[in-house]
């Protein structure tokens, strides 16, 4: 891998690093396969060149074909299978018959003229995933040295198989028939783990480049089971100070969260946080050179926030509040630098807590102190004379 690849310039969960097939990728490549399989296409190379043309313009009916692609193809007989294109009626220029590609050519489907003609609707980031899938197929090491028919197959095979680890997939109907008989090449290679009885299963080194399981939803939020009288006793038997605080929170007009929200917060036990992965460094890595401010910005935001709501800002309210849109797990990395380098404190686990901490302080940002008015004021004991 290169440097590139392994510092994305975007965040992006880990699961779709992990598996580049998502399920609404892996029904745009299912479909281009299911296309290419049902052209008057004879031989394998052909059908491996009108894949990777397929997959290049499928979102406007013309797509650009590169030196790596074709390479990455290793077709046996590269003009034959541009003259079976040509026969279907696809604009393939000569450029694709040479060996010096340096500019990408341009190939059209005739087909798809009109975007109803099209065997599937996909944006331009579904489209290049899927381009970046192939390219992973093929060039992964256990089909990287195999023949055509092997790699066509390899595409297939791991387009239509799922990422359950003991869980074998049946051959897909539409493959090749060509392709049947390079199911034991995959299996000698590694790229499979077992194939019999008309089924198959990826092994585990290459299981990533099947399609990616569906995330598990975050369960919605469900208030806690206590009614309000438990909730009046919980608080009851709080200290007056966190009593106050609490009061404050949930009389908040400006938060206006219900008494049942607010009590979950409080009650609930606070996990701790996991060590950040890889990707997530990466991504607070690229956040921090762009708030090189974010220090005094997130102290003043506290300040000005307690003066409006009587309490400190959630994590989510300080983040909002500044403008920092961004994934909850990098939301809370965020924080707990801010709070590890001393711009902020906090009174953990007490929630909606946060304030400036000791460097904020010492740049002059902090809670005003309250100071007793001038009538009221304690005079000063003086010690009695000896």
């Amino acid at each position: 891998m290169t440097a590139a690849a392994a510092a994305p310039a975007v965040p992006a969960p880990v699961l779709s690093l992990r598996f580049p097939l998502t399920p609404r990728r892996a029904e745009v490549a299912r479909a281009l396969l299911a296309y290419v399989a049902g052209l008057p296409l004879r031989s394998v190379d052909a059908q491996l060149l009108a894949l990777l043309v397929a997959v290049r313009s499928a979102v406007t009916g013309t797509g650009h074909v590169t030196r790596a692609g074709l390479r990455s193809l290793q077709l046996g007989d590269r003009a034959a299978a541009v003259a079976a294109l040509r026969g279907l009626g696809w604009e393939v220029p000569d450029a694709l018959l040479g060996d010096d590609l340096e500019v990408p050519a341009a190939v059209t489907v005739s087909d798809w003229a009109q975007a109803d003609g099209r065997p599937v609707d996909c944006s331009k980031t579904a489209r290049a995933g899927v381009s970046s899938w192939m390219g992973g197929v093929l060039n992964t090491s256990p089909v990287a040295a195999l023949a055509p028919p092997a790699r066509l197959t390899a595409l297939f095979l791991a387009a239509h198989a799922s990422a359950e680890p003991e869980s074998p997939d049946p051959l897909p109907d539409l493959l090749p028939g060509s392709c049947r008989s390079a199911v034991p090449d995959l299996l000698d290679s590694g790229f499979l783990a077992d194939a019999a009885g008309g089924t198959y299963l990826l092994a585990p080194a290459v299981r990533h480049l099947a399609v990616a399981l569906p995330r598990p939803r975050t369960p919605a939020w469900t208030p806690p089971a206590m009614d309000a009288n438990d909730w009046r006793y919980w608080k009851d038997q709080r200290s007056p100070a966190l009593r106050s605080h609490v009061d404050a929170v949930q009389h908040c007009a400006l938060c206006a969260m219900p008494w049942e929200q607010v009590a979950s917060a409080f009650t609930e036990a606070v996990q701790d946080p996991c060590r950040p992965s890889d990707n997530l460094r990466t991504a607070y890595g690229i956040w921090k050179r762009a708030h090189p401010d974010r220090g005094p910005q997130a102290a003043a935001f506290t300040v000005a926030f307690r003066a409006q709501h009587g309490h400190g800002p959630s994590i989510r309210q300080l983040c909002t509040g500044l403008g920092w849109e961004m994934w909850p797990p990098l939301r809370l990395l965020v924080v707990r630098r801010l709070l590890a380098d001393g711009w902020l404190a906090d009174t953990a686990p007490v929630p909606w807590t946060l304030r400036p901490g000791p460097a904020a302080n010492a740049h002059g940002i902090a809670l005003p102190r309250q100071r007793v008015p001038p009538t009221t004021r304690p005079t000063e004991e003086r010690p009695l004379p000896r």
